[in-house]
């Protein structure tokens, strides 16, 4: 200790704290990372409480900017921690991203989240009548029967991003 130390030391020395430097900043983004993935986990727990209890079918409306105003941080925080996450459940496993969806009214001025409708409107093309498939405006009106408010270009919008082919490539002989 009471000798001068080589300028090979000392360069040494410069080096690993350095790296210790880096290091430390390192192991604090991870952990701010953890807290921020944890605070918008915990906000669309919150938010899709009843999904959590009783399943998919209770799925409500909601997007990016609920968790963001809830938490604190700027939407595009929230769709950067989202994206590529999944979380487990007892009704299996979600992408994180699944939990967000646009919002549709019923004939009661309920909000129902679109992904409910878009499950309505596979069940009733897997139910159908093959030789006499439902054309989109048929779909139509049993969803309005149903309570849903939705229109018949929405039903070919949800029927094309489902990959179901119109009604006369579904008629099967």
């Amino acid at each position: 200790r009471g000798k001068k130390r080589s300028s090979a030391e000392r360069t040494a020395q410069k080096f690993l704290r350095e790296k210790m430097e880096a290091a430390k900043w390192f192991i604090a983004s991870i952990q701010q990372r953890r807290q921020t993935m944890m605070r918008v986990v915990r906000a669309i727990v919150d938010l899709q409480h009843e999904f959590f209890l009783y399943g998919p079918d209770q799925l409500k409306p909601m997007i990016y900017r609920d968790v963001a105003e809830r938490i604190g941080m700027d939407i595009s925080t929230v769709c950067r921690v989202v994206n590529g996450k999944y979380v487990q459940t007892d009704y299996g496993t979600f992408e994180l991203k699944y939990f967000f969806s646009e919002k549709l009214h019923t004939a009661s001025g309920e909000e129902v989240a679109n992904k409910i409708v878009k499950a309505k409107i596979k069940e009733m093309i897997e139910e159908e009548d093959k030789k006499t498939p439902l054309s989109d405006d048929e779909i139509s009106h049993r969803m309005h029967d149903a309570g849903y408010n939705i229109a018949r270009r929405t039903v070919a919008k949800y029927r094309e991003q489902l990959n179901i082919p119109v009604a006369r490539l579904r008629r099967m002989l």
